[in-house]
């Protein structure tokens, strides 16, 4: 085992035997550790090898350029990712089976001084040797709502994994209260659709049969007189499964149902009622009552509003504020985060930073925090610079103490290194150019259409001309989608025409949901785009890559190997390189992170065709829209202004979005803490800060006060 090298002489002779003797059973963990000592395989100096090992780890370290994008060594895409061996569990694998809705346990969790909520310190991730997360410090407790936000792929879900147990961090530590239970509610949600209402209610609370055969299985466990650490596992695993059979109380069930099931929403004809008969939104409430029937310590949320209509984003906005118990929300949805988030973490370039209060005010001090940074790395490198020119000026002199003093003094400065802010460089993309499309773009006449027995438009008509930018909105299954395709002649309706303008002058390009599914995953990024439009040209494809955050050396990466969201800008990118002058988006937003429907808004903005958009995200709404058609029980209202006018029209939107608007102003305000409620000590640090900063100052704010009397 200590040499490595008489090996390659045994492999060639056990090659030609169809079996290995049962004894080499260790070799293949040599071969696998071998290439670990390759830099030093000859013996040597005790330093020798550590020197070599840290010059080749400084050499593959990898490296962000000032705009964030990685620039370390080369990612073989093709070699799979390696998983460790050892995942720190200490749970016997017949027996996980009982632990597979539990965090898994791990060296890296543990309670520490957490009694509620969630607590991450230093922790690390890295993929295909990319640090994805770098040190990560930030915390959640009982009464906080907190916002994960950042790019995606910065490693939001990647967070919830770790917190779950799904995932295992590479370091630091991972602090959960006591006998925590964790309810995860994803974009999908876990209801199985041949169920009644009230049968998968009841689901969450298990089946008794199972929970009593795997107390039996531990019992048996425990008597194998297992180590200690599998013995406590095992002591509050019985401990929890006697809890759930205690709850088996099929009268305390049945109250506990008939308390949620209002809450959410239902009423007692829903208890027989198919799941499969309702839509995305009430199927979420379903999977959410699971969940809290659990009774969970700690809610982790991962893109919930994601399919949803405006109404049910407003009940489960409305409905989580109710609810007492510690949230960390992964959201691209910017109203539903200022609505919810008391407490805002900003993910960015593997680093966690925490601000205080919703997105908007998170948005705000950003801001503000970067402005005073920008002044204090300024300040400092005049400085620098000016005692640089002392040096330079002094130095062989007769005043040479004064320019040692000086040196002592720079190197000081160099000690206390200012960072320069770093400010993420503006993206921005333009749809490609195309001739000019016909006067009317979209005409319906007369409509008639539904399915089965229920009718989604009756004598429709409107038309869409040249220029305009139309909003769909309303609740799920109201018919915007099926319109859309009646438009492109994708269906064909009952009764009346629907169609799309001047067919050789109109040139549509169609978003559908759930593009980004569509990918084939088995090709690199760049290879989609050069399919797409084989015409283009490279570098123009490239360029377009790195407007949507793909740097260089991610122009290879299998789309198998992409997160979701990451994979919604690339479908965005597929789009955008078709040239058109009509585009039909159905729900381009969903998956997309904050960033990158930023850049959508503007490109749309300054697009000189024709939009039509479906659409539930009311920031991207206010954004876009120059025509709002509001969808209501089979009748379509053509409001001719924003989304704006369409509030101040439409009584029930208006009044629901001010009361909204009312709550998000309380939300904000309750992060601003009176100064009469303050100690002593608060009022006085925040006077030292308020000096500090003072201090510390450019003296631009000065410069500009007392400019006529120094002018």
């Amino acid at each position: 085992i200590l040499g490595g090298e008489p090996e390659p002489e045994r492999e060639p002779e056990r090659e030609p035997e169809p079996e290995p003797e049962p004894e080499p059973e260790p070799e293949p963990v040599v071969a696998k550790k071998a290439p670990a000592p390759e830099p030093a395989p000859a013996p040597a100096a005790a330093t020798a090898p550590v020197e070599a090992t840290a010059d080749e780890t400084e050499e593959v370290k990898p490296m962000f350029d000032e705009d964030g994008e990685y620039i370390g060594p080369a990612i073989d895409w093709s070699e799979p990712e390696e998983t460790p061996e050892d995942d720190g569990n200490p749970i016997p694998a017949y027996l996980r089976d009982i632990f597979a809705k539990d965090a898994k346990p791990s060296v890296r969790r543990s309670s520490g001084s957490v009694t509620t909520g969630v607590r991450l310190e230093n922790v690390r991730k890295t993929f295909k040797n990319m640090p994805i997360l770098d040190g990560v410090n930030w915390d959640c407790k009982k009464g906080e709502r907190v916002g994960l936000v950042g790019w995606n792929g910065a490693g939001k879900t990647t967070q919830l994994r770790i917190i779950t147990g799904e995932m295992e961090a590479d370091e630091g530590e991972i602090m959960l209260a006591d006998g925590v239970k964790i309810g995860y509610l994803t974009q999908e949600f876990e209801v199985k659709e041949s169920n009644t209402v009230r049968e998968e209610f009841m689901a969450s609370y298990g089946d008794e049969t199972k929970i009593m055969a795997d107390i039996e299985r531990i019992n048996k466990e425990l008597e194998n007189n297992p180590g200690m650490e599998l013995v406590q596992l095992l002591v509050d695993k019985l401990s929890d499964l006697q809890r759930q059979a205690d709850r088996l109380d099929l009268f305390k069930m049945e109250r506990a149902i008939d308390k949620i099931m209002p809450e959410l929403g239902f009423v007692p004809e829903d208890n027989d009622r198919l799941v499969a008969s309702f839509s995305g939104g009430w199927q979420m409430r379903i999977s959410l009552g699971k969940i809290l029937l659990q009774e969970p310590g700690l809610l982790l949320f991962d893109e919930p509003t994601n399919h949803l209509d405006l109404d049910t984003i407003q009940w489960l906005e409305t409905y989580l504020k109710s609810l007492d118990v510690p949230m960390v929300i992964v959201s691209h949805d910017r109203e539903f985060l200022d609505q919810l988030c008391t407490k805002t973490v900003e993910i960015e370039r593997g680093k966690a930073t925490t601000y205080k209060g919703n997105y908007s005010q998170y948005c705000a001090e950003k801001e503000s925090r970067g402005a005073q940074q920008m002044v204090a790395y300024e300040k400092w490198q005049k400085e620098v610079q000016r005692q640089r020119d002392m040096i330079s000026r002094l130095a062989g002199g007769g005043q040479s103490g004064r320019a040692t003093a000086a040196q002592k003094a720079l190197d000081k400065l160099q000690e206390e290194a200012v960072e320069k802010p770093w400010i993420a460089k503006r993206r921005r993309f333009f749809f490609p150019d195309c001739q000019r499309s016909s006067q009317i773009v979209a005409r319906v006449e007369n409509v008639t259409h539904g399915y089965d027995e229920k009718t989604l438009f009756k004598n429709t008509s409107l038309e869409i001309t040249r220029g305009e930018r139309v909003a769909m909105i309303g609740d799920n299954g109201c018919g915007k989608s099926t319109l859309m395709r009646l438009i492109q002649g994708r269906e064909t309706p009952i009764s009346g025409v629907a169609q799309i303008g001047d067919s050789d002058l109109c040139k549509v390009n169609y978003f559908y949901q759930n593009q980004a599914e569509g990918l084939d995953r088995n090709k690199g990024v760049l290879q989609t785009l050069v399919e797409a439009a084989p015409d283009a040209q490279l570098n123009d494809l490239k360029a377009l890559l790195g407007q949507m955050a793909f740097s260089t050396p991610f122009h290879e990466k299998p789309v198998k190997f992409l997160s979701g969201g990451e994979k919604a800008r690339l479908a965005l990118a597929k789009f955008m390189v078709t040239p058109a002058n009509v585009l039909l988006l159905d729900e381009p937003t969903n998956h997309l992170d904050i960033p990158s429907k930023e850049m959508l808004e503007n490109a749309i903005r300054r697009f000189n065709g024709t939009v039509i958009a479906i659409s539930h995200d009311r920031y991207f709404l206010r954004q876009i829209a120059t025509r709002v058609l509001a969808f209501d029980e089979g009748a379509i209202t053509d409001y001719a202004g924003d989304y704006a006018y369409f509030l101040e029209k439409n009584d029930t939107a208006g009044a629901r979005d001010a009361a909204l608007e009312s709550k998000k102003k309380k939300v904000e305000q309750d992060q601003i803490v009176s100064k009469s409620k303050m100690s002593k000590a608060e009022k006085a640090r925040l006077k030292k800060e308020k000096a500090k900063n003072f201090s510390s100052g450019s003296g631009a704010a000065k410069a500009k006060k007392n400019a006529g009397r120094w002018n």
